[in-house]
């Protein structure tokens, strides 16, 4: 166990930065002011000192034996407010028939959303290249981190949760979808309109149809990419899905990635969440594994470790304690834990 998760510090931009500089990401963009930005907001969240509609969660993933920050997820407390909504196309379904020549069509459609009252959203989820196919998951824990957090702190979050799916890009990372559609109506190449998006996405509103959109009206490239998730991020979408996530008919209105959802209180990791006192080093071994993680000082730290448990009290292998910074009796939360030859 070589990696701890943990919520992001002031002393992590540097490295935040360079993380960002490998992926085009509006959650971690590769600028190092709004990376400062972003680190304030969360510092200021995990403090508790933000409403909803304000608050942004950022953590890290530590390689602990290097202090090299791998990877980052955040948690966005309410995606959609007054005064920025959140847009989306629900995928619709409109039967033609025509008695006259006998015949008859199921067209999909898409019809434009926006949000002014919206869910929790997980998102921002990158893992450094070097760290993809380790053999420790690090992606899922980075992941997995978020919802032991939610469940600590429902009162802080939406009772739904909310997460986009990356589509499939080309080669030069354009998006297919956004060329058919998004581009014939703003005149603005797709990086451009997302990077806007980020600070003000009033002209989707001003510039998208009002009127239902016809997929068949568009070129067969878009069609499909519609709702399909990228390489790189089927991983990510397999594990939502074994949370509970599901499909939401709706999607992007800038690449056309879908958007899954699932209610907070039915997510697997959430609804498990039990907190336990530390009771030190077991005399037995320890034949459950899960994740942990504790809180102090409005920081959050969690790690996937081995443990046993009895009553109340869970019990760490000495090296867990120390990682975490155990004190006798402490509180740890723990979230679906299992026996080990499970796994």
């Amino acid at each position: 166990m070589n990696f701890v998760v943990r919520s992001a510090r002031r002393e992590d931009l540097s490295q935040l930065f360079d993380l960002a500089r490998q992926f085009t990401l509006l959650n971690l963009p590769a600028e190092k002011r709004l990376i400062e930005s972003k680190l304030e907001k969360s510092l200021a969240s995990f403090a508790g000192e933000l409403d909803k509609d304000q608050a942004e969660y950022l953590f890290v993933l530590e390689d602990l034996e290097t202090k090299f920050i791998a990877g980052s997820s955040m948690i966005l407390a309410k995606s959609g407010t007054r005064d920025s909504a959140n847009f989306s196309f629900e995928v619709l379904k409109r039967e033609r028939f025509s008695r006259e020549l006998g015949i008859g069509f199921i067209h999909q459609i898409l019809r434009l959303k926006s949000n002014t009252d919206g869910p929790t959203e997980v998102g921002g989820l990158i893992v450094d290249r070097g760290y993809r196919r380790r053999p420790e998951k690090v992606g899922r824990m980075i992941s997995l981190s978020r919802f032991l957090y939610i469940g600590l702190h429902l009162d802080r979050f939406e009772k739904d949760l909310h997460a986009e799916m990356a589509p499939p890009l080309t080669e030069e990372g354009r998006s297919e979808f956004w060329e058919s559609l998004g581009r014939r109506f703003t005149g603005m190449p797709y990086h451009e309109a997302d990077m806007l998006s980020s600070t003000n996405n009033d002209f989707i509103r001003s510039l998208f149809p009002e009127e239902d959109i016809y997929l068949c009206l568009l070129d067969s490239k878009a069609r499909l990419v519609l709702g399909q998730v990228g390489e790189e991020t089927q991983a990510a979408m397999h594990l939502l899905k074994k949370l509970g996530f599901k499909y939401k008919n709706e999607v992007d209105p800038f690449d056309g990635g879908p958007h899954f959802g699932c209610p907070a209180k039915e997510c697997s990791l959430v609804k498990n969440v039990k907190k336990m006192k530390w009771g030190g080093e077991a005399s037995k071994g320890y034949p459950l594994s899960g994740l942990v993680g504790v809180e102090r000082d409005s920081e959050f730290e969690s790690v996937w470790a081995s443990f046993a448990v009895k009553k109340d009290k869970i019990f760490f292998p000495k090296k867990v304690s120390e990682i975490l910074g155990l004190e006798d009796g402490e509180k740890v939360a723990v979230t679906n834990y299992q026996p080990i030859d499970k796994e």
